[in-house]
């Protein structure tokens, strides 16, 4: 029996259980996600209830019986297709990307293999064992190390030209690891909400603005970075990055609300815009890039996080 709350304009709200924490190397970043959400959608006259995902999951969501499950997980587990098969399994409606997309997302190289098929230009790179990493170069700095599975860029190395070595990457990292070539220039970012007829589509572009390199820093503690937007961008330029947004979202089967990210070498023009990755579980933190595009494109917090219970189903 689902349990349906009644508000004042005669509607009936589906019941939502927040996905939040979780296990991954993003759980703090995730459970400031769900917080913000949860707030949000209470807001919005929906019956929440948040939980804290873990190896008990299956049996909460069973005991809970939601109408709809609010994906608010970032990192492994939460965005690489793991818990949409659960939720495929138990039948629960879910919001944003299904399994596949999750997945391809998730793994760098393989969606850089959807893109080149797409036509979206790309960064040179290659997976390399971590030992071979840290033994000698094994690119011409700069360049970047990165796991091939992570976000939020967490255990990123960022190889400088004037390196007198190669990086010593933590043992937490992946025996195997990305090796993308350093693209110099500015940060821009893409949110797309639906993509399909009469949804929202691609919202603008944001210009991202640091001190330094864009780390996890930079993403998610207050005054780590500053967001313009509209980006102040020579019209192309800005036209390819919504345009692009829109086909990788479309490109990888994202559903529901994705971003994507973007390096534009300013002195190459418009040949030096590259896609970087799309993120299928954008954060939703009160420094987050997609709301505030959101806000933006006219949709405040709660109205988007309304938008997505609305918009979650199976078989995504």
């Amino acid at each position: 029996m689902r349990h349906i709350v009644a508000v004042s304009s005669g509607r009936t709200l589906p019941t939502v259980a927040v996905l939040m924490g979780g296990p991954s190397a993003e759980r703090e970043v995730s459970l400031s996600t769900g917080r913000e959400c949860a707030i949000a959608l209470r807001d919005e006259g929906f019956e929440v209830t948040q939980v804290d995902a873990g190896a008990d999951l299956t049996a909460c969501l069973t005991d809970l019986k939601p109408d709809v499950a609010f994906n608010a997980l970032h990192g492994r587990w939460g965005e690489d297709g793991c818990v949409q098969g659960l939720l495929e399994w138990l039948r629960i409606p879910y919001t944003n990307s299904g399994v596949l997309a999750s997945a391809l997302a998730m793994d760098k190289e393989r969606s850089k293999d959807v893109y080149r098929r797409h036509g979206l230009p790309v960064a040179e790179s290659f997976l390399a064992a971590k030992t071979d990493v840290m033994a000698d170069h094994v690119m011409t700095p700069p360049y970047v190390v990165k796991p091939n599975r992570e976000g939020s860029s967490v255990g990123v190395y960022l190889v400088h030209e004037a390196a007198n070595g190669p990086p010593h990457l933590a043992d937490t990292l992946p025996d195997q690891v990305m090796v993308e070539a350093y693209i110099p220039g500015r940060e821009l970012t893409t949110t797309v909400i639906g993509g399909g007829a009469g949804d929202p589509g691609a919202l603008t572009v944001t210009d991202i603005l640091t001190d330094g390199w864009y780390d996890y820093d930079a993403k998610y503690k207050p005054g780590g970075s500053r967001h313009v937007l509209p980006a102040d961008l020579p019209k192309q330029v800005f036209d390819a990055c919504m345009e692009m947004a829109l086909t990788a979202h479309n490109a990888l089967g994202c559903r529901g609300v994705s971003r994507t990210d973007f390096r534009w070498d300013e002195a190459r023009g418009l040949e030096g815009l590259i896609v970087l990755e799309t993120n299928t579980q954008p954060g939703m933190t009160p420094t987050s890039l997609t709301p505030e595009q959101a806000q933006a494109h006219g949709m405040s917090f709660g109205q988007l996080c309304a938008w997505m219970v609305e918009d979650a189903s199976c078989d995504r």
